[in-house]
């Protein structure tokens, strides 16, 4: 069965709602992920970001609403179709009793009709390590670009990472996400991931979506956010306790120092701390990093 490239979203998500016991996880969630788009989900432990992996691979049916992949429900979705999904969850579980050779076969002979060898094989070039060689003697960074270049091989439409570059050091880190950006544009693949370690994501993503507790607190491209987000600072008298509106988000006073972000121009905000009668100086305003952004967005703690 094959995919229709020429739709706009391969994911549909619409009004999910989860729980665990009694506790909301969250409620009425909806986002679509475009095709072609590397999308990467963002949020604090707890917010629901592994929750959302599993209802999109279909391992776990959510109280209410619907997720549908490829015009799909992924719950009864057809396995031929099903085959378009690469999954790669967290802890790169493989054979590690294999070695590079042999689980490339041992793979291949689930996908005859579409198994591409060469992206493995290119990917293991890159790593430098023999064709005999055992997974069970490879570092974890390692392992995990096999469990990638097997993903790869599969050719899928679409593929969900969940947290992948858990473990890996700076250097495997960076060939990670420089090797799956370059190959997801060049095949116009649609990528769906979570990650701990935001710079990765910045170097790699589209869009992104961050996660409050029971809700998406933001739904935008990278390019808009980067560029439209701003950490202000100002400095007030002693004592000052802020009362901002909800444009501004966590306000706080640390030696005098005001400090938020916002998504307001530096014109705006002059009028709104004159409306709410901040008596501040030294207004200032500056871009962020997307970990800046997140951990202001979403708060310190």
């Amino acid at each position: 069965m094959s995919v229709n490239k020429n739709m706009n979203a391969v994911i549909e998500c619409k009004n999910l709602t989860h729980f665990y016991g009694r506790r909301k996880i969250y409620e009425n969630l909806s986002f679509e992920v475009p095709q072609g788009r590397i999308l990467g989900l963002l949020g604090k432990n707890g917010t629901g970001k592994t929750t959302t992996i599993n209802i999109l691979s279909g391992y776990l049916q959510p109280y209410s609403g619907e997720c549908r992949i490829f015009g799909e429900n992924i719950q009864t979705m057809n396995p031929a179709l099903r085959q378009h999904i690469g999954l790669l969850l967290e802890g790169h579980v493989q054979y590690q009793f294999m070695t590079i050779t042999q689980i490339e076969r041992f793979y291949a002979s689930f996908y005859p009709k579409r198994w591409k060898k060469e992206a493995y094989y290119d990917l293991m070039n890159k790593l430098r390590v023999a064709p005999g060689q055992r997974i069970s003697r490879m570092s974890n960074g390692q392992r995990s670009q096999v469990a990638l270049g097997l993903i790869l091989a599969q050719d899928p439409e679409l593929l969900i990472l969940d947290d992948f570059s858990l473990g890996l050091d700076p250097g495997y880190r960076r060939l990670f996400v420089d090797y799956l950006r370059d190959y997801a544009r060049s095949e116009n693949k649609t990528v769906f991931l979570t990650s701990h370690i935001i710079q990765d994501m910045e170097r790699l993503i589209d869009d992104c979506i961050i996660m409050d507790y029971g809700s998406i607190l933001i739904q935008q491209s990278i390019e808009s956010l980067m560029d439209k987000l701003r950490r202000y600072t100002c400095t007030v008298p002693d004592g000052f306790q802020p009362d901002l509106p909800a444009t501004c988000y966590h306000p706080a006073v640390i030696r005098r120092t005001l400090e938020w972000h916002s998504f307001l121009s530096p014109a705006e905000t002059e009028q709104l701390l004159k409306e709410h009668q901040v008596p501040y100086t030294d207004l200032k305003a500056e871009k962020v990093s997307l970990e800046d952004a997140f951990i202001g967005l979403t708060g310190k703690y």
